[in-house]
């Protein structure tokens, strides 16, 4: 599969340069591997494809909140796992019906609540205080929605802090470990019968696939405790959240969804033996290896002896690997004036982007056949986050983002996902057209 897919990305690459899809007025652009995204998916229902096992697959929106991609999704049967009221609005854009998107989020407010509760939403409280919350609004208007609540395992951490959300003080969920959590759990569920499920979720890039499985084994053994105190199964599914690590070192797909499914067959038997239904809520690892920027090398300098190439995908595309390149490092292909791998010796060399800060490199130090001015550079596995995530330092507008697909014959074809920002729509969001305001 990774090869097919570099093939696949190599012949839109040259076609995006070739149709011209980066261009001096748009000179950075987000591709979508579409084929690849249904190979994705495809490997994750199966990965957890268990005979009278019920399973929701929602995608994390966050991870690409792009109403078009949800709607791909939603056609292959998927879900939505949303954490504010704009990641709902483009769940429901996109068709997804309710019965198939799950809120979470630590801070969500009453009218968040009220809405999601009035569609008949998936909730899952994340503290005390928020569970008082949904219980007042049920008791003036009854919903149907499954209610459940997000416990932290305290499993402990991954290699990158930011990113592990089971750890000893983590903002999320309620903290089971802390002296007497597990007791006003148990009470919780005792004293709301109509609670029905139980959500976890230890973390995403960094978290190795033994920490999750230990965080969904605590919840598996607390939603027992549950229903043996309850004397009946009250609590009937399990969102055991997503948090599949993507490796950015190749076009390998390692771990896979099978891999993990694995492991919890393994850990957890009794996740699969048919008396819960699960949820999950995978993002990086659905998008992450089908989506490539591409942009125009606008300059070739140096500085010290050391070559740059000044491109025009920087930290307003890329912002994790800007600021924390150690954790979040991108493979960098250098292409030339026709969208083609450069040919010539590598040259060690950094890779600049557009915003008036030093620091903004994509790549430091890399070896590449060296960039001149006029030739491209791709940034690749940034399916996931790198689109949803604009950093507008500078005002630099956001890129348009494409899908494609490729032909037996080699055809690319592209469609539209987003539409490049326009000057007009970047003054009206920066306030133009609003009184200037008075001096005092």
């Amino acid at each position: 599969m990774s090869d097919e897919l570099g093939r696949r990305r190599e012949q839109a690459l040259r076609a995006a340069v070739g149709h011209g899809l980066v261009s001096e007025d748009e000179p950075v652009l987000g591709l979508l591997d579409v084929a690849g995204i249904g190979e994705s998916v495809t490997a994750l229902q199966a990965a957890f494809d268990v005979p009278g096992v019920p399973v929701t697959h929602c995608f994390a929106v966050k991870a690409a909140s792009l109403v078009p991609v949800l709607a791909l999704l939603g056609g292959y049967g998927m879900g939505a796992e949303v954490a504010s009221p704009g990641e709902l609005a483009q769940a429901r854009a996109a068709g997804i019906p309710a019965d198939r998107i799950v809120l979470d989020s630590p801070a969500k407010t009453v009218p968040e609540l009220r809405e999601a509760l009035t569609l008949g939403i998936a909730v899952n409280a994340d503290n005390p205080q928020e569970l008082a919350r949904i219980e007042a609004l049920l008791e003036r208007t009854p919903s149907v929605s499954p209610i459940g609540l997000r416990v932290n395992p305290q499993v402990g951490a991954g290699s990158i802090g930011a990113m592990s959300t089971a750890t000893a003080t983590s903002k999320f969920g309620v903290a089971l470990r802390d002296p007497g959590a597990r007791e006003w759990v148990l009470r919780a569920y005792a004293e709301r019968p109509w609670m029905n499920r139980l959500h976890t979720h230890t973390g995403s890039q960094g978290v190795p696939l033994e920490l999750m499985a230990a965080g969904v084994r605590a919840a598996y053994e607390l939603a027992e405790q549950v229903n043996a105190a309850a004397g009946r199964q009250q609590i009937t599914v399990l969102d055991i959240g997503g948090g599949l690590p993507v490796n950015f070192g190749s076009d390998a797909i390692t771990p896979s969804f099978a891999d993990y499914a694995d492991l919890l067959r393994a850990e957890v038997p009794g996740l699969f033996d048919g008396r819960y239904g699960l949820v999950t809520e995978f993002g990086r690892s659905l998008l992450a290896k089908h989506g490539t920027v591409l942009a125009r090398v606008e300059y070739a300098k140096s500085a010290g002896g050391l070559p740059i190439a000044v491109t025009h995908a920087g930290a307003q595309v890329a912002t994790r690997t800007v600021f924390a390149p150690d954790a979040w490092p991108l493979r960098v292909l250098a292409l030339d004036g026709h969208g083609q791998p450069k040919q010539g010796p590598d040259v060690v060399q950094d890779v600049a982007g557009p915003c008036c800060f030093a620091g903004d490199l994509v790549a430091r130090g890399r070896a590449l056949p060296l960039l001149a001015a006029g030739d491209h550079v791709a940034l690749l596995d940034t399916g996931a986050y790198y689109f949803s995530t604009h950093f507008a330092y500078n005002s630099l507008p956001r890129p348009a983002v494409v899908g494609y697909t490729v032909g037996p014959d080699g055809t690319v074809a592209f469609a539209p996902v987003r539409h490049a920002q326009t000057r007009a729509e970047l003054l009206a969001e920066s306030g133009a057209g609003l009184p200037p305001l008075a001096r005092p």
